[in-house]
């Protein structure tokens, strides 16, 4: 079923190029989905890619790429967070790229079994892996007070307090096991009005991301990414919501800062950055590519190169 979605990699021209894409070199792409970067990567140049992902369904589409780009492909069912690991176990020290596309993938959304979609009714899922407790499972059990706060604080969701009190109420009552139900539940807990979005989007947003801890896995990416480039490797990141994009942000320029002194510390060597931040502002996607793919519309593209200077967070062992 997983190849039978339809896939438009987001901002695809504009993250190739970002790459800088070289002969012989390795490149990651963190985030492999339906493969759409790595496929392109390895049509443009005679390189290599390794490809993570922590959905086990992404491997299908892995092997039959595999078929075409044969020992080009190298595919890591995992986290991007151990990305360092991997590359570690592969005895590859350096490489030339690597390229995150976050939030959610097309097969996630489009299979309602999956259950991230309050668009489709399926089973409350949400797990990006087959590991740790589904939606359901956790909405069951989680008390009102740390509901209302994952909700407003990773889904910037103004009726967070009154979302959770409803979500309590209504799984006293029957056991909330399907995306509608819970769409229904939120939709009925915020006052009318229009919106630009359904009611229910920021709060399925701010379950998936605690459920699959994409905050800590994010920052945790993100500096093993800037350990693993060489000198000059590009660093390419999509985000698609505040939350990351600011996270994306506060790390370049935390690569880019050099210590300030103080006269009341003791005197501290100066660090020299490790990224040299290539976008001042994010990159958006076209007007035609929104109007080609509606997905598109909240993607941003940060990019950052490698410097010669020593790693922000120390080198790998």
């Amino acid at each position: 079923m997983i190849n039978q979605i339809q896939h438009i990699p987001i901002l695809l021209d504009e993250v190739i190029n970002a790459l800088s894409l070289t002969e012989d070199e390795i490149y990651i792409d963190a985030t492999f989905g339906l493969g759409g970067y790595t496929k392109a990567i390895l049509s443009k140049q005679n390189c290599k890619v390794i490809a993570i992902d922590r959905d086990p369904e992404t491997k299908i589409v892995a092997d039959n790429l595999k078929k075409v780009f044969t020992d080009r492909l190298y595919f890591i069912n995992g986290k991007f967070s151990e990305l360092g690991k991997f590359l570690e176990e592969l005895k590859i020290c350096k490489v030339g790229g690597v390229v995150f596309d976050l939030g959610v993938s097309s097969p996630q959304l489009d299979i309602k079994n999956r259950g991230f979609s309050f668009k489709l009714d399926g089973p409350l899922d949400m797990r990006m892996s087959s590991e740790g407790p589904t939606a359901a499972e956790f909405l069951d059990v989680v008390e009102e007070n740390t509901l209302a706060n994952i909700i407003f604080e990773l889904g910037d969701e103004v009726f967070s307090k009154r979302i959770a009190k409803s979500i309590i109420h209504h799984r006293t009552i029957n056991k909330i096991k399907t995306t509608h139900q819970l769409a229904r539940i939120i939709r009925d807990a915020i006052p009318v009005k229009k919106r630009k979005i359904d009611p229910a989007t920021k709060t399925f947003q701010a379950i998936r991301i605690y459920l699959n801890d994409e905050i800590n896995e994010l920052k945790k990416g993100l500096i093993a990414a800037e350990k693993v480039l060489k000198p000059g490797g590009r660093l390419a990141v999509v985000s698609f919501h505040s939350i990351e994009d600011r996270i994306v942000k506060k790390f370049f320029l935390k690569c880019l800062k050099t210590n300030s002194l103080s006269r009341h510390l003791p005197e501290i060597p100066k660090k020299e950055p490790s990224l040299e931040i290539l976008t001042k502002k994010p990159i958006l996607p076209s007007t035609k590519e929104i109007n080609l793919n509606k997905r598109s519309r909240s993607a941003k593209l940060r990019i950052a190169m490698r410097t010669n200077f020593v790693s922000t967070f120390g080198e790998i062992a």
